[in-house]
């Protein structure tokens, strides 16, 4: 982590880190005093001999000194401690936020555990070293700017003793430093790996279970723990290397203060009280120099995490540049020439030429792959085109800002999700003012109102995650509920039928058909008897539009809608014979 990272990171909260330093300057001189003072009544209790009433004023004074000290270092972590939090819930607020801006492809791509990983194992990380190390950093540095005139104003020669071996402890902890660099970085990205492993398994733990995948699951998932717990044990390792070895020096370095004091006490050259004020000073100092590791350590998890932040940081959101919405959006749609592909020269779509009047409902349909959800993303912006044009009441969708856009069409996907909150709450998302009389009009639309009344809690009843708790026509019909209370002006309906009966998809159309005229309308379904109900109908196939027509105009043409239409009847009638004649047969027995 470089000085220029740091004093970025901890913009606006200088002022409290300056008092915590303040503090431990305080904190430092007070302890400081000690030494000296008993050095003092040492000094004097040998010339002078026993004098309890000025020993007990020394020990009066260390209390006091002790107790001051004592309060300043409160202080010092106090301030330290506050400004630190500050920063954290800063820097996770710009993470969340930058995250719900970020181009859909980035989510696409990226893996859940990992960014979860980064916004609370790394953000936890750099809170500990701006909470702990970044004042320990001040202290150890003081401790020597100080320490060191005032040893050799005290006695030189014990001086370079005392010091003798701060450099190899300093040099050994930089070296250490760099290990834990990398070391973290395996054990970091190793915990992310096992974290995403986690949450797609408890996403996906319906179809674990349906496929009886338990044990290959729990294989998966020892495999990422063993390599995050190796990845750890190395990192422990090196820290007990440490420990060990940095005990050994700082011990060392007391000892050898002590055994050449003894020879110079003997020999009369130093008194008592210096050997005892070294002793004290070096107590006081050689541990936090030997914490140096321990600040080393941190700022070598820190430099990761923060780099790792950096990363996510630097990913650019989707772009905005400027883009002024209109006042209202009637909700005309015209694809000219578009064309688009997610690989160079692979197109998805090709050459669409179509025009949908405002207020009209329109169905697209054609099988899996041939464009009918791409369209989908493009009109909503999640990506965008290159070649040809879309226009929204004769606006270049692109000169549209993605936000405004999105608030303007409400859409239903295949699976939607629900929020793990109260049914009101999930249907309150794209309208948050919405009155209770409001939620129960949109709910008796999607044939979803007698539903939400036979729960327990009615409107108020929570659904869990990811509407986990509810059957799939439930979800369904909610989520139509949920964007027909935003009133959009275009409505889009990507497969959000497939898994309500067919009573229930009549009952629905009907409520829609209703509103024909007060948005437009786009019904994506592979179902034909969703789309017949369509004022017209667009059959895509291999990402070209191959029909355009009403279901009459377009049962009149040959063509693949014909085809298809003949074969799901003649299907259905086989099966309805096959229905009565078990029926008949039942009736038999």
């Amino acid at each position: 982590m470089t000085t220029t990272q740091l004093w970025h990171l901890t913009r606006g909260q200088r002022a409290r880190y300056a008092l915590a330093l303040g503090c431990l300057l305080a904190h430092i001189a007070t302890l400081f005093c000690v030494p000296l003072v008993i050095r003092q009544a040492l000094d004097s209790l040998t010339d002078q001999g026993l004098d309890l009433h000025g020993l007990a004023w020394s020990a009066l004074l260390v209390v006091i000194l002790s107790a001051l000290a004592g309060g300043f270092g409160y202080l010092r972590s106090r301030w330290a401690a506050v400004a630190s939090e500050g920063i954290v819930q800063r820097l996770r607020e710009r993470l969340y936020g930058h995250l719900q801006v970020l181009p859909c492809d980035f989510h696409a791509q990226a893996e859940s555990g990992d960014l979860v990983q980064r916004c609370t194992s790394d953000v936890e990380t750099l809170r500990v070293f701006l909470s702990a190390q970044v004042v320990e950093i001040g202290r150890a540095s003081l401790f020597i700017v100080l320490l060191v005139p005032l040893l050799f104003w005290l006695d030189a020669g014990m001086a370079w003793i005392s010091l003798c071996l701060f450099p190899v402890i300093i040099v050994f902890a930089w070296f250490f430093f760099r290990g834990v660099q990398r070391l973290f970085k395996a054990s970091d990205e190793a915990e992310g790996a096992m974290t995403s492993v986690l949450g797609e398994n408890l996403s996906g733990i319906r179809v674990v279970r349906a496929f009886a995948r338990q044990e290959h699951e729990c294989a998966k998932f020892r495999e990422r723990n063993a390599a995050f717990r190796d990845s750890t044990m190395r990192l422990i390792q090196l820290l007990a290397n440490y420990w060990g070895l940095s005990d050994f020096l700082c011990t060392g370095q007391l000892g050898l203060v002590l055994l050449v004091g003894a020879q110079r006490l003997q020999a009369g050259s130093i008194s008592v009280g210096d050997l005892f004020a070294f002793l004290g000073f070096m107590a006081l100092v050689i541990w936090p120099v030997r914490q140096l590791g321990r600040v080393l350590a941190d700022a070598g998890k820190a430099t990761v995490a923060l780099g790792r932040l950096r990363e996510l940081l630097d990913q650019a959101p989707e772009s905005e540049p400027g883009l002024e919405p209109p006042e209202s959006l009637r909700g005309g749609i015209e694809l000219r020439g578009l064309s688009f592909g997610f690989q160079p020269g692979s197109w998805v779509l090709e050459g669409l030429e179509l025009k949908i009047e405002a207020g009209e409902t329109v169905a697209l349909f054609g099988p899996p792959g041939s464009g009918k959800s791409t369209l989908v993303q493009l009109l909503l912006r999640m990506v965008d085109y290159e070649h040809g044009s879309i226009l929204l009441d004769g606006r270049e969708l692109s000169s549209l800002p993605r936000g405004w856009l999105r608030r303007q069409i409400g859409t239903v996907l295949q699976e939607p999700f629900l929020y793990s909150r109260s049914v009101a709450s999930n249907l309150r998302v794209g309208h948050a003012e919405a009155e209770h009389a409001q939620l129960v009009e949109a709910a008796r639309q999607a044939c979803i109102h007698s539903s939400i009344e036979d729960f327990e809690q009615g409107y108020e009843t929570l659904v869990g995650e990811r509407g986990v708790t509810l059957s799939g026509g439930q979800r369904q019909r909610l989520a139509i509920a949920r964007a027909l209370l935003k009133k959009p002006a275009i409505l889009i309906l990507d497969d959000s039928l497939s898994a309500v009966d067919t009573r229930t998809e009549a009952q629905i159309l009907e409520a829609l058909a209703a509103r024909r005229g007060v948005c437009t309308t786009l019904l994506i379904s592979h179902r034909l008897s969703t789309v017949a109900h369509a004022g017209r109908i667009v059959v895509l196939g291999n990402g070209r539009i191959e029909q355009v027509g009403s279901h009459e105009q377009l049962l009149a043409q040959d063509g693949p809608y014909r085809r298809l239409w003949h074969l799901q009847t003649s299907l259905e009638e086989s099966l309805q014979t096959d229905l009565k004649t078990l029926e008949g047969e039942s009736c038999h027995a």
